[in-house]
């Protein structure tokens, strides 16, 4: 009997994301999904992650419009988000009730797969998101966020993963963020994994380093169900191996694996137009399209590469590029080995950033780096740099218990704030995650025609 492989197709979140900031726009991708939902992927991950803030602090598109949109579009494909725990998409843990609420109406709005992640790999900080997703009936995959370091070892990994099935999963995710998971790894995790659960398994990871397509082979070699992969126009660089070249290499393989070829290439056809456009606007940067090897050494994400480059452009630091790449590593050593995954790759970037660009380490230090030295974001992976920690914290006590305890409710409180301008249980949860950029945005939403809202018709 053959192996059977599915895939996600992650074009439309994790592929743009990756490449050019998030900022492919529902316009460019309405033409495309009635093609998109024919070609017979497992799911389209399509939000989440930082679509979210992207839709309203640069599209000025109302982010539960376009995944009411996305749904009524790709109504017989599973649709599937991204979700950072208890930090939801933004970047503080929030109350018990705002995880529920948000969980909720996700799935209400079009959500049938969940991707949860906690970025320190602490299970305390993704099980009240499981709770939340378990009760709307819908896919609670949860992820190990895989990375290197001294303290991360195969037993880590496998113990964590056995804490997660435990815990409920009902499948488990390998997110490689940074496409460092080399094929001998890919192989130990997935065999190691398969051996201690019947759970389906996905392997994510990214191209940056030039390895994936080896990796995915070997994962799916080991006992992988599931790999990510994005549509050529929009895959390769910092963004995942490409949707038609591994379709095709694995089931010349032998593989059990099912994907209209002919859509494929139409719908890679209306990308590339779509690219074109990003590429001549200077959105999408031709150096994030190809592979860096130099990212095993310093673990750099791909949605983190171009937010650091976009960064620097800003700051009219670009030449700096590389002096920041090499001082990742050590801040992160400092802090404990964290992973470089959403919101702690932030954390670390913009650090790492500081030290180069001000010549001295931690002359300034924000406020959400204080915060996860006193625990406030859950365990970490090893100590942190106790002199690092003693000079921005002091004496101060550091948090040991499950970070979210320590927050009161939070939706009627926040609901009342935003009273004049809500209309709505998601507008107040738009104003939960970025209160700053989702107060202009509600008032243009309900004072103009300036946001998008996308009523035309959309054939099955």
């Amino acid at each position: 009997m053959q192996q059977q492989v599915a895939i996600t197709e992650t074009v439309l979140r994790d592929g743009h994301q990756s490449l050019m900031a998030t900022r492919l726009s529902i316009e460019d991708m309405l033409p495309v999904l009635t093609i998109l939902d024919k070609i017979g992927y497992y799911s389209l991950e399509c939000w989440g992650g930082a679509t979210f803030d992207a839709c309203i602090r640069f599209l000025n598109e109302d982010p539960w419009e376009r995944l009411r949109t996305l749904k009524k579009g790709l109504p017989n494909t599973r649709l599937q988000m991204l979700l950072r725990g208890q930090n939801l998409l933004g970047y503080r843990h929030y109350a018990d009730d705002i995880v529920d609420k948000f969980i909720s109406l996700s799935a209400q709005n079009g959500i049938d797969v969940f991707r949860i992640f906690d970025a320190l790999n602490d299970p305390r900080n993704i099980q009240q998101a499981l709770r939340a997703v378990k009760k709307t009936g819908k896919e609670a995959q949860l992820c190990i966020a895989y990375t290197t370091s001294p303290v991360h070892t195969l037993n880590y990994y496998l113990s964590l993963v056995k804490e997660l099935v435990e815990m409920g999963a009902d499948s488990i995710c390998i997110k490689d963020m940074a496409g460092i998971l080399t094929p001998k790894a890919a192989k130990e995790l997935v065999s190691g994994i398969k051996a201690m659960t019947n759970l389906p398994l996905i392997v994510h990871t990214h191209a940056t380093s030039g390895i994936s397509q080896m990796t995915y082979l070997a994962a799916v070699e080991a006992g992988a169900d599931r790999i990510d992969t994005a549509l050529s126009p929009f895959s390769e660089g910092t963004s995942q191996p490409a949707t038609e070249s591994m379709y095709l290499a694995l089931k010349e393989a032998g593989y059990d694996i099912t994907l209209d070829e002919t859509l494929l290439e139409q719908a890679a056809n209306h990308l590339r137009q779509a690219r074109q456009k990003y590429l001549a606007d200077g959105i999408l940067d031709p150096s994030l399209l190809f592979p860096d090897p130099r990212t095993l050494q310093y673990q750099v994400p791909g949605g983190m590469l171009s937010n650091m480059l976009s960064q620097l452009k800003q700051a009219n630091a670009e030449s700096k590029l590389e002096e920041v790449l090499a001082e990742v590593p050590r801040v992160r050593k400092d802090l404990g080995y964290p992973p470089l995954v959403t919101p702690l790759s932030q954390m670390v970037g913009t650090q790492a950033a500081m030290n180069v660009i001000l010549g001295k380490p931690y002359q300034m230090v924000s406020k959400e780096i204080k915060q996860y030295l006193a625990g406030d974001y859950g365990k970490t992976p090893a100590p942190v740099n106790e002199d690092l920690k003693r000079s921005q914290i002091g004496s101060a006590p550091v948090t040991t218990n499950r970070p979210a305890d320590q927050l009161s409710p939070e939706f009627e409180v926040l609901k009342a704030e935003v009273a004049d301008l809500a209309q709505t249980d998601e507008d107040v949860l738009t104003y939960a995650l970025f209160p700053s950029v989702a107060k202009p945005f509600l008032t243009t939403k309900y004072q103009t025609d300036d946001v998008i809202k996308v009523t035309a018709f959309i054939k099955a």
